[in-house]
């Protein structure tokens, strides 16, 4: 199995592209099958999970075609209609293919879906809205089957706004009848890119601060293409990198800031992080003094995918980090393996407390899951001594060849199977 090994202490210099929006390509990618043709999606970042979805998406019958960073798929006819568990386990996000299966077709059958130890993330939001809808659903040997005889609009008020909930209801009501209205949802910016994708493919959609409003249409554009977004997880997280090794990156994003909340967390700490007129996002070190809370929240806040690389960083910090995560209750298990590595943290619930030191040590660790990873490596790049790094097919999942990218940076690692 691979592992990655990587000499600790060495500061990251010099300049990446930030690939494109992994949460934001799984949604439009499922999306696609709403069109009866070809649909061409640009700036796909190449994981694990998109793999996975191409896969997912094939065995329905669609072709998909890869050149890159493109996907072209076409989904004239679709021939089966159950994602199976074998895919489904791997990756959460192959749960948005319900959607345009129900309002293509009318039936669904998923598998529960899995991908990361991140606690009990059930899918009972998407359900209830879908019931919304008019989708009559049942559970037979662990698949979500969902039958309507056509997709009706509704009013739905989530109860938390989910991110995954959000985007299978907006994708469902595109070409559902008459008028959708989805409540306290999720405002990421990888939802307005999906939004922008279905508009682009004729969508008929609007939204105010309150609730999105999806007017159902009978069809949609063939031949589209679309760039989506890039990865805003990404960039926190390889600036994070450069601020623990006491290094400078200039990332290329050419896009919104919209990490404004780390930005400030981070310039709060001494760094200096800045986004410059020609679209680069700068990461700076300067000594890190401060004692910080932060709290994970749905955006515009604190995101939690960035909370582990944060307390990674926050190890290194000259005073007390306390951080509360509000999303996920697994959260945390990037914690004990950096502890390994000498980190000094107090953990209470859903809330750890971290005394920074200003040393870490290379040891043998543990990835559990994507974020949980970056995490890890944010230590090692930083420790003094070597780290073995195993279970990387977690960090593959999110972060596109990391080890060719960091290695541009200064960084010394290497993958291997040995």
């Amino acid at each position: 199995m691979d592992h990655f090994l990587i000499e600790g202490n060495k500061p990251l210099n010099g300049r990446i592209k930030i690939n494109g929006a992994k949460n934001a390509a799984l949604p439009i990618m499922a999306a696609a099958l709403l069109v009866n043709g070809k649909t061409t999606i640009h700036n796909i970042p190449i994981l694990k999970d998109t793999k996975t979805m191409i896969t997912l998406l094939q065995s329905l019958g669609v072709k998909v075609e890869t050149k890159e960073h493109t996907v072209i798929i076409e989904a004239d006819t679709i021939t089966n209609f159950k994602a199976p568990y074998e895919l489904v386990k791997t990756m959460r996000a192959s749960i948005y293919v319900m959607a345009p299966l129900l309002a293509r077709y009318g039936r669904c059958n998923v598998a529960f879906p899995g991908g990361c130890s991140l606690g009990v993330r059930p899918i009972d939001l998407h359900l209830k809205g879908f019931k919304k809808l008019d989708v009559d659903f049942h559970i037979e040997k662990g698949n979500v089957i969902g039958n309507t005889k056509s997709l009706k609009g509704g009013e739905i008020d989530l109860d938390f706004p989910s991110v995954g909930a959000t985007a299978n209801l907006i994708i469902a009501a595109v070409l559902a009848q008459g008028k959708t209205i989805v409540s306290n949802y999720a405002k990421e910016p990888e939802i307005f890119d999906l939004i922008n994708f279905l508009i682009k493919i004729g969508a008929n959609i609007s939204f105010d601060n309150y609730s999105i409003h999806i007017k159902g249409v009978t069809s949609l554009k063939k031949n589209s293409s679309y760039s989506i977004i890039p990865d805003r997880i990404e960039l926190g997280t390889f600036g994070m990198m450069a601020i623990a090794t006491k290094g400078k990156v200039e990332l290329e994003w050419n896009n919104a800031d919209y990490i404004s909340s780390i930005r400030e967390k981070l310039n709060g700490l001494g760094a200096k992080v800045y986004l410059s007129d020609d679209g680069i996002y700068h990461f700076e070190y300067n000594e890190l003094n401060g004692d910080i809370n932060i709290k994970t929240l749905p955006y515009p806040g604190f995101p939690t995918d960035l909370q582990p690389p944060m307390g990674a960083l926050l190890t290194l910090n000259h005073g007390v980090g306390i951080i509360d995560e509000t999303i996920f209750e697994n959260r945390f298990m990037w914690v004990p393996e950096l502890e390994r590595m000498g980190a000094e943290i107090k953990k209470d619930g859903n809330t750890i407390i971290i005394h920074g030191k200003e040393q870490l040590v290379g040891a043998p660790i543990m990835a559990s899951d994507i974020r949980a990873g970056a995490a890890l490596i944010v230590g090692a790049l930083a420790a003094q001594g070597n780290t073995r790094i195993n279970r990387i097919y977690h960090i593959d999942r999110g972060y596109e060849k990391i080890e060719e990218r960091l290695s541009t940076l200064g960084a010394r690692i290497n993958r291997s199977n040995e």
